[in-house]
């Protein structure tokens, strides 16, 4: 006799809870209240007759019986959200939406995009933008460039490019009153940061190069985004950290300089990720072959 399937909401429930450790968090996912979780997985315990959750210290702890089934239930809720990602995508498979950040979209991907859509041009690509990292099983995006060291489960990750540490500025910089020689030259220029991610280039840059941290403290200018921070040194406002996928195009079109010899290598790199699930889709094999393309400067 075929065992009758438990419900549907209650697995939800489950998996939800189950992968956040906390009712209120698969609530707020699922959009229901809590009291709502919790009479979902109540009904799911009478149903399979088994003990699913207990409460420690107001912490939430899976029985070992739980443990057990989370897996199959999760690769279940897996399967059906490729196979409806699937089904969505047919009428949708010359559409490729990339996600990506901001400084990066505007100092490296758009200024060589051109060339993609010459090579593929019944694809269309969109890209969109965020500091957060994308949720595949929620965000309608296909791929996304992120920083990082390329470690993220269920994800096929392809190295890109990696960064070096270097200050740049507008070449009338070394011409000025206050010409920069050597990195000690710093403490008469205005330096330019950028908050966040990249807030402790300058601290780590002024290390190696042998110059004392206090130089990063003196007053300057903070953007929160590496883009803004490039275009107020090609202005001519002071000092930037660069990045090489962020300045290598303003140095090659002298809108930068180098002016030290000191190059500081980063500890992660930029990767295009996308589930495994979708990695033969042909669009994105095609964006992926032409991103490691461009990115070895064959493109």
């Amino acid at each position: 006799m075929t065992a009758r399937l438990p419900s549907l909401n209650g697995l939800r429930a489950f998996e939800a809870a189950a992968r956040h450790l906390s009712f209120t968090l698969a609530a707020s996912e699922l959009n229901v209240t809590q009291t709502a979780i919790s009479h979902q997985i109540r009904r799911l315990e009478e149903e399979l007759g088994i003990r699913l959750f207990v409460r420690q210290n107001r912490a939430l702890q899976l029985t070992p019986e739980a443990r057990d089934y989370l897996p199959g239930v999760r690769a279940a809720f897996n399967d059906l959200r490729l196979a409806t990602d699937r089904l969505l995508r047919k009428e949708d498979d010359k559409v490729l939406t990339v996600s990506t950040l901001a400084s990066l979209a505007a100092k490296w991907l758009l200024p060589r995009l051109t060339d993609f859509q010459e090579q593929h041009p019944g694809i269309d690509v969109r890209i969109t933008t965020s500091t957060s990292l994308v949720d595949f099983q929620r965000d309608n995006v296909d791929a996304a460039i992120r920083y990082g060291r390329g470690q993220w489960p269920g994800l096929r990750a392809d190295w890109l490019m990696a960064d070096e540490l270097f200050p740049v500025c507008s070449p009338s910089l070394l011409r000025g009153d206050k010409p920069l020689r050597c990195p000690e030259d710093l403490k008469s220029h205005m330096l330019l940061h950028t908050s966040n991610a990249n807030s402790d280039d300058w601290r780590l840059w002024l290390t190696a190069a042998g110059q004392p941290v206090d130089i990063a403290r003196q007053p300057g200018i903070t953007f929160d985004m590496i883009f803004m921070t490039i275009q107020a040194a090609i202005d001519g406002i002071g000092v930037a950290m660069g990045r090489t996928s962020y300045v290598q195009d303003d140095i090659a079109k002298g809108r930068l300089v180098v002016p030290f010899k000191i190059a500081l290598p980063a500890d992660a790199g930029f990767y295009l990720v996308a589930p495994e699930g979708r990695r033969a889709a042909p669009k994105l094999a095609a964006f992926r072959d032409w991103m490691i393309a461009a990115t070895r400067n064959k493109v």
